[in-house]
Parts: structure tokens; C-alpha cells; sequence
């Protein structure tokens, strides 16, 4: 059972509960608070707070279990099948051959606090969440929204189910909350970045296997990619071609 936000005297905006997939969804456009302001509801009723483009994109057929999957698995497939046909100097300095996880991000900031901060700039007039509208999903950790809502912006690469089980380890690794979904666009906040540059690009090898379009759309290299998309950076967006 779903619990409807709108009968617990929460200080929400106006919206409507939503099923197949289940879930609310605020009637007008986020503005910079409107994160922070859905989070209260995740201790009343276990949903988590995020801001979507549209409700278009979702399948909720699709749903599965990111239980199902292992992190480190699931990021060794999708490598694996990418680096075979990949150039070399583009992996450098890695292989074919998987790297293994990244280790944890650096000092952290509080993961809610991050997703607050990074949604209130993404909502501003020049960015992608410009018209976005807040969203509560119900889901036992942000990682897990794609795959409850069975969202389907990653279908020519992936399905929504592995990205939620890479997420989760992002989740524990680097304090991520996922914080923004479009029909191919996928951003979350990061708590606990990398902070040296041996640790962007170890990370920067599991982006690319999470979404390689980030890599291929704009960057020669890993090294390149992790200098700029990865390093002290407190958010990541992924885009899907």
C-alpha cells in the first residue's frame, strides 16, 4: 500500500497520487526548495523525493528487484562488452580487462544537504530541471527510483534494474541521491566525491560503464572525462543517446 503524502498534513505542494507506477507527483513546476521541501515525507511514508521532467518514460511492467544483481558484476559485463570494441588510449590507463570498484569518495558532506543544494542550482533558468515537477517514489533508498519506477532512459544500453544496483553502491561509496530524471537524463548529487585524481578516473571507468554516451559525447579520453565530470565534482548527470 501506498500512503497518499496528501493526508499527512505535510508542508507539500499541491499534487496527485499517481499508479502504474505509483507515485506522487506535485501539479506545478519545481522551484529551488521544492527537494528539500518533499523530504520530510520520506520518514512519514517511505517515499523518496525527486525531481522528474515528465511521467512518459516509465514501465512499470518492467519492474524488478536490484537485489537480484551485484554491483561489481554488473559493472564487469557492461565494461566488458564496451572495452572490447573501445580504442585503447580512450580506457587508458586501464584495459579490457575490468579495473574493479572505485574506492570510497572523500570527505563527505551530508547527503541530503548535497541533494538540496544541487537541486536548487539545477532548478534555476539555464539548466535541465528548468520545469521539472517534485516527485515523491516508494522506494527504500534513491538509488532504487529508476527501478521501482521502471524507467526506461537507458533502454538502448542497460536496463533500469542494473542501474539501481550500480546506484546503490554509489549510494554507500559516494553518498549519491538520485535527484533528477528526464526521458535520457539521469542526475544525482554526490556527498562524497572524489578528491584525487587516481580516484576520479578509477570512478570515471565504472561512469563509463554505467553510460558511455557520457564519454563518447565530448571527451577523447577517460583521463579527460574524470578531470572535468568527476573530480570534486557534487553532481553527476548521465545522458543516454
Amino acid at each position: 500500500m501506498v500512503i497518499n503524502p496528501n493526508a499527512l498534513g505535510l508542508d507539500l505542494p499541491p499534487g496527485t497520487l499517481r499508479v502504474q507506477p505509483s507515485l506522487w507527483y506535485a501539479d506545478e513546476p519545481a522551484t529551488p526548495d521544492t527537494w528539500a521541501r518533499l523530504l520530510p515525507a520520506r520518514e512519514a511514508t517511505g517515499m523518496q523525493p525527486v525531481l522528474l521532467t515528465e511521467t512518459q518514460y516509465f514501465h512499470a511492467t518492467q519492474v524488478a528487484d536490484p537485489d537480484d544483481h551485484d554491483p561489481a558484476t554488473t559493472l564487469t559485463d557492461l565494461w566488458t562488452e564496451l572495452a572490447q570494441e573501445e580504442d585503447a588510449a580512450t580506457l587508458a590507463p586501464f584495459s579490457a580487462t575490468w579495473p574493479g570498484l572505485a574506492p570510497a569518495g572523500g570527505t563527505a558532506t551530508d547527503p541530503d544537504d548535497t541533494a538540496a543544494r544541487v537541486t536548487a542550482e539545477l532548478t534555476g533558468d539555464d539548466d535541465w530541471l528548468k520545469g521539472a515537477r517534485g516527485a515523491l517514489v516508494p522506494a527504500r533508498r534513491s538509488a532504487d527510483i529508476p527501478a521501482v519506477l521502471g524507467w526506461g532512459g537507458a533502454t538502448n544500453h542497460t536496463d533500469a534494474v542494473q542501474l539501481s544496483t550500480i546506484l546503490r553502491s554509489w549510494e554507500d561509496r559516494f553518498g549519491i541521491r538520485v535527484v533528477g530524471l528526464g526521458p535520457d537524463l539521469l542526475t544525482v548529487s554526490v556527498a562524497a566525491p572524489p578528491h584525487t585524481m587516481a580516484d576520479a578516473l578509477a570512478t570515471a571507468a565504472e561512469h563509463y560503464a554505467f553510460c558511455p554516451d557520457n564519454v563518447w559525447d565530448g571527451y577523447e579520453t577517460l583521463r579527460a572525462y574524470a578531470a572535468e565530470e568527476v573530480l570534486d565534482r557534487h553532481d553527476w548527470t548521465f545522458w543516454w543517446d
